[in-house]
């Protein structure tokens, strides 16, 4: 049975020459491939728009809108698409224009059928591969959860295990790491495996506590207890009853407050404000903060006794710096997530895009990123977020990355960017052996683009 569209990788043709279009997809039809063709540019654009083709081959000269045109407009919609330009008036400048421009390749008319042939067969293997290689992403993001949290770092999978080890036993536990790492994520995984999965899950933030209501929200107060207490009112305590109460950023907890937690800790009992009779609690407590707790200790800031009843069980959120390798996991995780809260279909980024994402040091960890992906959805215009798609501050480039003058530039006066692609184009050719056409097939682009890009950063065939 012939394959569906589908599972075909559709390529377009684009000229104004009927004749051409005809011959050209007789030559290059085989069984995977949907060629589509059209005879107007804007036609070509439709088509491109709606079909998201793997590859365009246009001509260069057609009435109403020339190929370089096509061209930019294609490489605005999805700078990932090949584009093969072809003409009859070839020559070196127009060349250089069109791959400075983004074309994938530059032949001249008539078109040698076994030279389009080929090119045109590794280009498709190299789309055959990145779907290939986006389905092992979907499997291995679908492989590499833990309830809410995504990792396939070896950091990660030290976290599930110890996540995995102490659910079924704790009574407290403490999550320390730096803002933005997912601590909420831990606890609430923590709960989710625990015996009391069943039983609530009652959030507190110490930080966001006034200190003299702080004891009132924590167990409860009696009618009476002080201005204003009109009614005898349940802490927080006793509505996680049989369940996890979440104290997040408790190094912000008020040292009296401290005794009395440690207190109910110890004794699974609270004391209302304002009342003589305690009353029984079976509380299971996970206490989180980015701060360092031995140092408030020795600071006389945090009980030194309640410092070690919680650290019996302690878990450490790693930093996304410490887990780099999940940065694409999370990155399609959360295209995914804000792509349907948005109703738009966005199936991932630009490889540009993704090239100033991984430059970032990401100072906010996953929360950063999170947001980073969500302002980015939203300002997408279409299937892939592009660098012009992302915040201010990432287009601006990473300070870190900056010189001392903060111009953008590294020394010899390469963006970052360029920078980066000159490191990529010197370690394609080391790894082919100075062979250019196997670093141009490495590096997904033309030998004509690859010759091009060595000449702009003055790249020798074997790099020092």
């Amino acid at each position: 049975m012939p394959e569906s569209n589908e599972s075909r990788i559709p390529l377009l043709i684009i000229d104004d020459n009927l004749g051409s279009l005809e011959f050209l997809s007789a030559a290059l039809k085989q069984q995977d491939l949907q060629i589509l063709t059209a005879q107007d540019p804007e036609q070509g654009l439709e088509l491109v728009r709606r079909h998201h083709p793997g590859i365009v081959i246009t001509d260069l000269v057609m009435p109403n809108m020339n190929g370089l045109e096509v061209l930019d407009q294609i490489v605005r919609f999805d700078p990932n698409i090949n584009v093969i330009l072809m003409t009859a008036h070839y020559s070196t400048e127009s060349a250089v224009d069109a791959i400075k421009r983004g074309a994938s390749d530059y032949l001249n008319k008539p078109v040698n059928l076994q030279t389009l042939r080929t090119r045109v067969n590794v280009l498709l293997e190299q789309a055959r591969r990145r779907h290939r290689a986006l389905q092992l992403e979907s499997e291995l993001l679908d492989t590499s959860r833990l309830e809410g949290i995504i990792g396939n770092s070896p950091a990660m999978w030290d976290l599930f295990s110890k996540i995995r080890k102490i659910a079924p036993h704790f009574r407290t536990v403490l999550i320390t790491g730096a803002t933005g790492t997912g601590k909420d994520l831990v606890a609430r995984t923590l709960h989710k495996l625990s015996p009391v999965s069943k039983g609530k899950f009652v959030v507190l933030n110490c930080s966001a506590v006034v200190e003299t209501l702080f004891e009132s929200e924590l167990f409860g107060h009696a009618k009476g207890a002080f201005t204003g207490a009109a009614a005898d009112k349940m802490g927080l305590f006793e509505y996680a009853n049989e369940g996890v109460l979440f104290l997040d950023e408790i190094g912000d907890m008020p040292m009296n407050t401290q005794a009395k937690l440690l207190r109910a800790l110890q004794n699974q009992e609270i004391l209302r404000v304002g009342s003589l009779s305690p009353r029984k609690v079976n509380v299971r407590v996970i206490a989180a903060t980015h701060q360092d707790l031995r140092a408030a200790v020795a600071e006389k800031r945090f009980r030194e006794d309640l410092y070690y009843r919680l650290t019996m069980v302690e878990i450490r959120s790693p930093s996304l710096a410490e887990r780099s390798g999940d940065l694409p996991l999370l990155i399609r995780h959360y295209v995914a997530y804000f792509a349907k809260q948005y109703g738009k279909s966005i199936s991932g980024l630009t490889t540009r895009a993704e090239i100033v994402l991984s430059r970032h040091s990401w100072p906010g960890n996953v929360r950063e990123l999170e947001n980073v992906i969500g302002h980015s959805c939203m300002m997408a215009s279409t299937e892939r977020i592009d660098v012009p798609d992302l915040p201010d501050y990432l287009r601006a480039g990473d300070k870190a990355t900056l010189d001392t003058a903060g111009s953008g530039l590294h020394e010899d006066g390469l963006s970052p960017l360029d920078e980066q692609e000159r490191r990529l184009i010197s370690e394609a050719l080391v790894q082919s052996n100075g062979n250019q056409s196997q670093a141009a097939r490495i590096l997904k682009i033309g030998r004509d683009a690859l010759r091009y890009k060595m000449k702009k950063f003055g790249i020798e065939s074997l790099p020092n």
